[in-house]
């Protein structure tokens, strides 16, 4: 009977998530944040139920060292989305909490227009430890948002030194956003950071610091041409703009309508879509695998009796992982 009954709810949260209803999409994200068993199982069927209505939104990760301005930015960003007729919604992972696992930063307090607008909705979530600072379940959260009519969906990242990978394998846009200033500021640039972007855009483009950076861009122009680009169709541009006055923010957004008509022309959307999927799926097995390794008691027993043999020498690490990996067949 309970079984029954919460098969039913779940009917009733995605008709209410398909209606628009913003507390069925915040209630159907915590669902699938969740790690209580029952409620995973519960929202896997609720996503694979929603899986027909997702698919058709601008993706875009954002991300950038701290002090960056990436909320801000994305609060400017955003509310021109809005003004253009668009819903918009954003994941903002935080940083976790080393004690409580919860988010630790107020987003919603860096996002002060659009968390007053009806048509936006901003979800902080806790990083939790996993690789990239991109919670463990922005996937399935940014597909709910999908199901419930948001057509932008902003993934903002910790930019704390995470592998910004993650936020590629989820996303159809990857923008970075730096700082203007010239020399140490360059040096320091991830290589593989700058490869992966599909845009560069220099922030803080006012007053006095326009003059730096317009160098910066220039700098980071010159950068790029040694390095190959991510798609032969699409050969990522460096723009300045100010989240703060808003001036070159519609500007960012045709680049990103810009990749998306190149990238669907050439068919690298679709593909790069298809391989996200694939990746995605490997990632939910290694999660999965690792949550029994840890949730069955005798199988937890006998991991910690394998940790201790490798710990003393008496056990080498790929021979341990052999005999772990016997334990989940």
């Amino acid at each position: 009977m309970t079984e029954k009954k919460a098969s039913l709810d779940i009917k009733s949260l995605a008709r209410d998530l398909r209606a628009g209803s913003r507390a069925a999409l915040a209630r159907a994200i915590t669902l699938v944040e969740s790690r209580r068993g029952d409620h995973q199982a519960l929202a896997r069927e609720l996503v694979q139920m929603l899986l027909p209505d997702t698919g058709k939104a601008f993706r875009v990760g954002i991300t950038g060292s701290p002090g960056v301005g990436k909320s801000t930015t994305i609060d400017a960003l955003g509310t021109y989305l809005i003004e253009q007729g668009h819903k918009v919604a954003v994941l903002a992972v935080d940083p976790s909490s080393a004690r409580s696992g919860g988010s630790i930063l107020g987003d919603k307090t860096r996002m002060a227009r659009l968390a007053a607008s009806a048509d936006a909705f901003i979800r902080p979530s806790p990083s939790s430890g996993t690789l990239g600072g991109v919670a463990a379940k922005t996937r399935e959260a940014m597909l709910l948002c999908e199901a419930a009519g948001f057509g932008v969906v902003l993934v903002e990242t910790v930019g704390i030194g995470q592998s910004e990978t993650a936020v590629c394998d989820m996303t159809d846009f990857f923008l970075a956003l730096m700082l203007p200033g010239g020399g140490d500021e360059l040096q320091g640039i991830k290589k593989g950071l700058v490869e992966l972007a599909d845009m560069i855009a220099i922030n803080k483009a006012d007053g006095d610091n326009l003059k730096r950076a317009k160098i910066t861009a220039a700098d980071y122009r010159g950068a790029l041409h040694i390095l190959s680009p991510r798609s032969e169709h699409w050969h990522p541009p460096v723009e300045t703009y100010s989240a703060l006055t808003g001036d070159g923010i519609a500007k960012i957004w045709q680049k990103v309508l810009d990749h998306r008509k190149a990238m669907n022309v050439s068919g690298d959307f679709a593909a790069r879509r298809r391989e996200q999927q694939v990746k995605w799926m490997w990632s939910m097995l290694e999660q999965r695998m690792l949550a029994r390794l840890r949730s069955e008691a005798s199988v937890r027993t006998k991991v910690r009796k394998i940790e201790a043999e490798v710990a003393d020498g008496h056990l080498t690490p790929a021979l341990a992982a052999e005999q772990i990996l016997e334990l989940l067949q």
